[in-house]
């Protein structure tokens, strides 16, 4: 297990966000060769020029199928102040950029994938994928959902829950908000409009009033926050624009396009002509899985059966599960590693709880409801 998550570690997979940069496609290899000689059958298929997702499929009694899926990119490595691909462990914990977020996730389910292959067959065919691009416009999530090779009646997405089932998350709206003044020479600010000046009574709104619906149980309140701000072109130039990114957390039953418009509209209004609220450039939904779901209930039960927190919790970071369950597969997050590592200057995973999570999903898959 712990070679396993070496290489997949020292395998560089930064997201390139659409620039530069080799992407998934050596980590994507290295998962689907241990597979295949783990006796998995496992191919790659090309998402975007360069990067493929890896889907690997292990029969079952039923060819309906329970999903397992993680992403094979990580962010970026800057500021990092452990080496991000040296994979050291210490204290039997992994260090390195992805062993939290999310190739230990990734790592436990390719060991479910072939413990599972070792038999006895499971109940439900069991269908593994290893999807690009999450961090950044979920395009391998989407290209998996239009050719699964099996009909899905469960999934489970690997994200660092701490071993516990999320069967909720937030979704996300960004958005840029622009304030239009007008240029003029600092000696003459009488004779110009300050954009920045403008923008404080954004700023002042945004934080004065945050999102006003009541609470989810599971994730609390949706939120509101400026994330950017840019303006002024010179130190003796009255800048005639500034613009600010805000990100806002969707709960479930919001719709992101519809919490931008309405924003959009509310924001406009403070500065009439001299406001522009841009489209989107996230857009992602919530999830909410019922709880007594098949998916969360046999996951509920392989927890419990190894002396484990089955109680379903919320998230509020966004994953692929949405996508997923929009397109009608239950579907619950779960994964060792903590979010508090994810994305961090020293991101590391217990060794000890990847194993654990391979053989929680193991045990799911051989309890998961019998053929009908």
């Amino acid at each position: 297990m712990k070679t396993l998550l070496r290489d997949l570690i020292r395998t560089p997979s930064v997201n390139p966000r659409d620039g530069a940069g080799p992407g998934e496609a050596a980590v994507a290899e290295v998962v689907r060769d241990w597979l295949t000689d783990q006796g998995v059958t496992a191919r790659l298929h090309e998402v975007l020029p360069g990067r493929p997702n890896v889907v690997a499929v292990v029969p079952g009694r039923d060819p309906k199928a329970i999903l397992l899926e993680s992403h094979l990119d990580t962010v970026e490595t800057d500021g990092m102040t452990v080496d991000p691909y040296a994979a050291e462990v210490r204290d039997g914990r992994l260090f390195g950029r992805g062993a939290c977020d999310a190739k230990g996730s990734l790592a436990a389910f390719m060991m479910a994938c072939a413990e599972l292959a070792a038999g006895p067959t499971p109940p439900y065919t069991v269908v593994f994928a290893g999807v690009v691009d999450e961090e950044h416009l979920y395009r391998g999530v989407l290209s998996l959902l239009d050719g699964l090779p099996a009909a899905v009646v469960g999934a489970v997405v690997g994200e660092p829950t701490d071993l516990v089932p999320a069967t909720a998350h937030k979704g996300v709206v960004r958005y840029t908000v622009r304030t239009l003044g007008q240029a003029g020479h600092t000696s003459r600010p009488a004779e110009a409009v300050n954009a920045v000046s403008l923008m404080t009574r954004v700023l002042s709104h945004v934080d004065a009033n945050p999102p006003r619906l009541p609470e989810h149980p599971l994730l609390g309140a949706a939120t509101r926050c400026v994330t950017r701000i840019q303006g002024g072109t010179g130190p003796n130039i009255v800048p005639g624009q500034c613009e600010i990114d805000i990100d806002r957390r969707t709960l479930p039953g919001e719709n992101p396009l519809t919490v931008w418009e309405t924003e959009g509209e509310e924001l406009s209004a403070l500065l009439p002509g001299q406001v522009e609220v841009d489209s989107p450039f996230t857009v992602d939904y919530a999830l909410d899985t019922p709880a007594d779901s098949p998916i969360v209930t046999a996951l509920g039960q392989a927890l419990t059966d190894h002396g484990r927190d089955a109680t379903v919790h919320g998230m509020p970071f966004c994953t692929d599960a949405s996508k997923i369950a929009r397109a009608g597969i239950p579907t619950v997050v779960f994964g060792p590693g903590s979010i508090l590592d994810a994305h961090s200057a020293t991101e590391s995973v217990a060794l000890a709880d990847v194993r654990l999570a391979a053989d929680i999903v193991v045990d799911l898959a051989r309890r998961f409801p019998a053929c009908d």
